[in-house]
Order: C-alpha cells, then sequence, then structure tokens
C-alpha cells in the first residue's frame, strides 16, 4: 500500500527578496563610504590601518557570511555544522588580513625609512 506524500510548493520569493536588498543596503553604504571618505573613519587609526578600512572589513564579512547562510542554506543546518564552516572561514580570512596587514606595514617602513625611494 503507497502512502500519498504531498509536498506544497513554499514560494521563497519574499525571502529572495529580502536576502536581495539587504546585501543591496550593504553594498551601497560601502560604496558611499568608499567614494565620500568619511574623514573622522578616515583620519584615525586602529592597529596601523584607519578606521575606514575596518568599516570595509567587517561590512565584507557580513556579507560573506550572509551569502553563506542563505544561499548555502546554512540556517537550516544544525549549529555544530554552520559553525564548522563559519568558524574555519573567519579563521581563514582573518589570519589572511593577519599576513597582509604585517607584511604591508614591513613594506611600508622598509620604504619609509631606506634609501630607496617610494616611486608609487
Amino acid at each position: 500500500m503507497s502512502h500519498a506524500h504531498t509536498h506544497e510548493h513554499v514560494s521563497n520569493t519574499k525571502r529572495i527578496w529580502m536576502v536581495f536588498i539587504l546585501l543591496s543596503v550593504v553594498t551601497t553604504v560601502e560604496v558611499y563610504l568608499g567614494i565620500t571618505r568619511p574623514s573622522f573613519l578616515y583620519m584615525n587609526n586602529f592597529i596601523s590601518m584607519n578606521l575606514l578600512n575596518w568599516v570595509f572589513i567587517l561590512l565584507t564579512l557580513y556579507k560573506a557570511y550572509y551569502i553563506v547562510w542563505a544561499f548555502m542554506h546554512m540556517e537550516g543546518e544544525k549549529s555544530s555544522l554552520r559553525w564548522s564552516v563559519v568558524a574555519t572561514v573567519i579563521f581563514l580570512v582573518l589570519y589572511l588580513l593577519f599576513i597582509l596587514l604585517v607584511e604591508a606595514d614591513y613594506i611600508f617602513e622598509v620604504f619609509k625609512n631606506a634609501t630607496i625611494k617610494w616611486n608609487f
């Protein structure tokens, strides 16, 4: 005897528009900050980098997390799987940022304090 299974088609149109609007707002804020470069963010430093760059990094990480959350359907998974994916990505991104910032600061100091001319 077969069991009749009925599957209702659930429309995700509202959810897709919400994801689109959220990512569009965050991207618009990034573009606006990049064009206007507010002096209170651009002229203040935190850990050898201006606050505007930190805002860009945080907004980009937020967008990346939300894309993984929405398009890889992580909200329906167990929290241990979510954290194993998200924590790995966050660790690797932070590690890459650390390496890039340390190396960039070193190269800046070499060009600033050496006899090599700053040609670029």
